[in-house]
């Protein structure tokens, strides 16, 4: 068992804007175990292994008192970004991953994106190969739908699917939220807190580097979009103190209510941010409350797709109509 809150290891290194400064990423690792926080996900691609890297240099010799996520299929060679789903790309990027984690095994490993040239039994059955070989512990998915989902599982049990899922995201509630607890698969919820959106403040558009991907890849942080769904957040902030938290953390509690199965990981290079976050699983909501929060937030009150169509063409999770309609489906 773990701790019901997890970290996201993404934007450390990765994503939104510049590095973090590396003493200061290692000090919030650190500070996350000392608080108990023991799940840490990260991924190949994340930094180009250098998430990897400061986890085991900052934490390699602490390594039974966490349970240890990465990522491949989506990764990188020559410093670019590539997707390789094939078996034996696969298990060689599970063996760079070992060496760059100061590890002998990583406890769950996902295939990080779909590859659409590699079906998904073969990635699944290397998966399973890397398994019996005691490299890892099990394995997952991430950003896939429910037809992988299942088509994986039949080749070996799917430990645990990893999704955006949050008051603002609602994809998951489509197929994958069922489908996880029908099969015994955990959902492992990232982005909990709407990349910053659910928040109080919220993330402010105007202030992100030029590098960070919120200005491209994700539409409903855009100029024509952001501001109308700021109005998203009233109830957030009048049930949050209702609840006797910051909406952040309500956001947090608001996924671990919508199952058992249910694990969200929220990121962050800041440490009070994070203390804040690991306390979130303290937090109790009436399902009144989450009656009310699932009303404000229903799913076609966003203003914007969730992702790009670069972004959208790279996963396959499920769409809701008007999404598809955005995207000119």
């Amino acid at each position: 068992m773990v701790h019901p809150v997890g970290l996201g290891c993404m934007n450390i290194m990765h994503a939104y804007g510049p590095p973090a400064d590396e003493g200061e990423a290692k000090a919030l690792l650190v500070r996350a175990l000392d608080i108990g926080c023991d799940f840490l996900d990260t991924a190949t691609i994340y930094g180009l292994g250098r998430s990897e890297a400061l986890i085991g240099e900052a934490l390699g010799a602490r390594r039974k008192e966490y349970f240890l996520a990465s990522k491949c299929v989506l990764g990188f060679r020559d410093r670019e970004r590539v997707l390789d789903g094939r078996p034996e790309a696969i298990k060689a990027a599970c063996e760079a991953s070992l060496k760059r984690l100061q590890t002998d095994v990583i406890d769950l490993y996902y295939l990080h994106r779909p590859d659409h040239k590699v079906p998904i039994e073969e990635s699944a059955g290397a998966m399973a190969d890397l398994i019996k070989e005691g490299k890892i512990r099990y394995y997952g998915l991430s950003e896939m739908g429910e037809e992988q989902l299942r088509r994986a599982h039949a080749v070996h049990p799917v430990a645990a699917l990893q999704s955006e899922y949050s008051l603002w995201v609602r994809n998951p509630e489509i197929a994958v939220l069922e489908a996880c607890r029908e099969l015994g698969v955990a959902l492992v919820a990232f982005s909990p807190v709407g990349r910053g959106f659910l928040a109080d403040p919220p993330a402010d558009p105007a202030s992100f580097h030029a590098t960070d991907m919120r200005r491209s890849m994700f539409p409903r942080f855009s100029d024509e979009n952001y501001a109308g769904n700021l109005p998203l957040l009233d109830t957030a902030r009048v049930v949050a103190a209702e609840a006797g938290c910051r909406v952040a953390q309500l956001a947090i509690a608001w996924t671990m209510a919508m199952g058992d199965h249910v694990l969200p990981i929220p990121g962050t290079r800041n440490i009070a941010h994070l203390e804040e976050n690991h306390a979130a699983a303290g937090v109790r909501l009436t399902a009144e409350q989450v009656a009310r929060l699932n009303a404000a937030f229903s799913p076609e009150r966003a203003v914007g797709p969730r992702y790009s169509p670069a972004g959208q063409a790279s996963v396959t999770t499920e769409m809701f109509d008007f999404e598809k309609r955005q995207h000119g489906g």
